[in-house]
């Protein structure tokens, strides 16, 4: 590591770093531009990831207003609970946000936490290269620039708000190695578990992937520099202290999350399938300058884990820095995490351009591991993303020296460089997200006319019941601060059926009339209904506790719903805020 450069006006530097910030924070805007715009926006290629984080905004904010139970919520999927540590709940955003969703709304507080989360990611990068990497801020600006805003982030900004606020990660990395400081073991050892902690409820897929990488850079450094093994007992003794704090704020949420209600034991066999395909490294992401989706969508399963396309030129200037800076112990660690990290990324069956090539990948070996069942491969190349920002930051800090050593040849060096550069990042700049116009909630919501339909703990079932493709329930629910109770939801659950071993589902377990309805939407047609039908449609909204049934008319198979539950229960709707209602209260009594 380096220290900053000396000789340089405080003043300056700190006109500098504010005009860093500023520009990150003016990036962030650029990419949500067409949210900020037009309140009735939302993320076009991801609503239902928008609906379910607003949801957990507003659960934030219940914690703060309501002394709600953090980790677990029977708002949802009643009359069960969900697990919310299971299920990313952001408690280290959406609680210090709660002003914000009380008073705005959880579409404000959500749109807040992804454009902060961006902005956050670049300053926490450039203050981290700046400081204590590369020592010059040109560098640090261009590399942090990457960390934040690189095809992979601004792809997850398409409603993964957890996962491009990685403000976290380069604070891991600084208390990581002031652990090596001689004397102060026990306050860096405790500062180092704190940010653990933050990052953890913040996205836990990042931290491990951060902890690995930082072993294997703390590894490459300890043999790649013998002067640093002096510093091995300070560090050790600093490393115990952060896992003592960390494991000891984190045992019982952990414990909740594994072991508590609605835990479920690792993704579906499927969900493990989504690798990187490794044609998709050297193509254009779809939101970059470069890109559009008819190149991009062969290659990934969709618009929100575009996680690996740098483009062809990028990679090219990635493996000739790796080269020209070989004898750098830092380069080589960070080349060796990112090569090992790639090769995960391309999961248990290696793909080129879309098709399987029948060569396994070593994750095959891999994915079935506690902890590691629990991750998607193609996110192991997301980890690519902060190694190639600090790559570019030493190589142009390399170049900057070379210009200082070499003042003839600085004009040279500069163009060059300049000319790389642009040959490489210009193709991936990021550009606005799509949005598309969301529907107004329904007045029934809006105007709390479904709490008398609620007294008593019951619920309010919505046609469709909502699930990884219809989370429309999750916003309406919000916006009452989860005080309007949803039966079934959008959420990971475990598979309780026979022979599932618990292994998550995107919603509850199906029931006989779930599944019936998700006939009608797909089919957009009634199927005959027997006596049994309706016998499993009581004992169903008997079980889901059910108050009213609700129906948009907005949608487009409605009819086919409607028809389907006044068929199925006999009860005819009325038509009322906005919504088809079924008061099934007598029904169910």
């Amino acid at each position: 590591m380096t220290t900053p450069q000396p000789g340089v006006d405080p003043r300056r530097g700190r006109w500098t770093d504010a005009l860093a910030v500023l520009s990150f924070v003016l990036l962030a805007l650029w990419v949500t531009a067409r949210l900020w715009i037009d309140p009735a926006n939302g993320v076009r290629d991801n609503r239902t990831d928008q609906a379910q984080f607003e949801w957990m905004m507003a659960h934030g904010a219940r914690v703060v207003t309501h002394f709600a139970y953090p980790f677990t919520s029977d708002r949802m999927n009643v009359p069960d609970v969900v697990n919310l540590m299971g299920n990313t709940s952001v408690l280290s955003v959406s609680l210090p946000l709660s002003p914000i969703t009380v008073w705005f709304g959880p579409r404000w507080s959500f749109l807040v936490f992804l454009t902060l989360g961006l902005a956050a990611t670049g300053a926490a990068w450039y203050f981290l290269l700046s400081r204590v990497v590369v020592g010059a801020r040109g560098p640090a600006w261009l590399g942090a620039g990457f960390c934040a805003f690189a095809p992979a982030m601004v792809s997850h900004a398409n409603a993964h708000p957890n996962i491009v606020s990685q403000f976290v990660v380069p604070l891991i990395v600084w208390r990581t190695l002031r652990l090596a400081q001689p004397g102060r073991w026990l306050r860096n050892g405790l500062l180092l578990g704190l940010v653990i902690v933050w990052q953890a409820f913040l996205n836990l897929e990042i931290l491990l992937m951060t902890a690995l990488g930082l072993g294997g850079v703390v590894l490459a450094l300890v043999l790649g520099r013998p002067a640093l093994r002096s510093a091995a007992r300070p560090f050790a003794a600093g490393l115990g202290v952060a896992a003592v704090v960390a494991g000891a704020l984190l045992a019982y949420p952990l414990h909740v999350q594994f072991a508590g209600p609605g835990a479920y034991s690792g993704l579906s066999t499927l969900i493990r399938g989504y690798s990187t395909d490794l044609a998709a490294y050297l193509a254009w992401a779809r939101e970059s300058v470069a890109g559009d989706a008819r190149g991009s969508a062969p290659l990934v399963k969709n618009a929100t884990e575009e996680n690996a396309f740098f483009g062809w030129p990028l990679v090219v200037l990635v493996v000739a820095l790796v080269w020209w800076l070989r004898r750098d112990a830092l380069v080589l660690g960070l080349a060796a995490v990112g090569v090992g990290f790639g090769l995960f990324s391309l999961g248990r069956e290696i793909r080129f351009d879309g098709r399987e090539t029948g060569i396994p990948g070593p994750w095959a070996a891999l994915e079935n591991l506690p902890v590691l069942h629990a991750v998607v491969p193609t996110r192991w190349s997301l980890a690519l993303t902060p190694i190639i920002g600090v790559l570019l930051a030493l190589g142009v800090e390399r170049v900057r020296r070379l210009a200082h050593r070499h003042p003839a040849a600085r004009g040279q060096l500069r163009f060059a460089t300049g000319t790389v550069l642009a040959m490489a990042l210009l193709p991936i700049l990021p550009t606005p997200l799509p949005a598309t116009r969301l529907d107004p909630t329904p007045a029934f919501v809006t105007s709390g006319a479904w709490r008398p339909y609620v007294a008593g703990g019951r619920s309010i079932v919505t046609l469709p019941l909502p699930d990884t493709t219809y989370a429309v329930p999750l916003r309406w629910s919000a916006e009452t601060r989860l005080d309007m109770p949803l039966a079934r939801g959008y959420f990971l659950y475990p598979d309780t059926r026979p022979g599932a071993d618990r292994v998550a589902l995107f919603t509850a377990p199906p029931r006989p009339t779930s599944t019936f309805f998700e006939t009608v939407r797909r089919t957009d047609a009634v199927p005959p209904i027997t006596p049994q039908d309706r016998v499993d449609a009581v004992d169903d909204l008997r079980h889901w506790r059910a108050g009213a049934v609700i129906l948009d008319p907005r949608l487009r198979p409605a009819e086919s719903l409607r028809r389907a539950m006044t068929e199925l229960t006999g009860i005819t709707p009325t038509r009322t805020g906005g919504v088809w209602l079924w008061d099934v209260r007598p029904l169910v009594d």
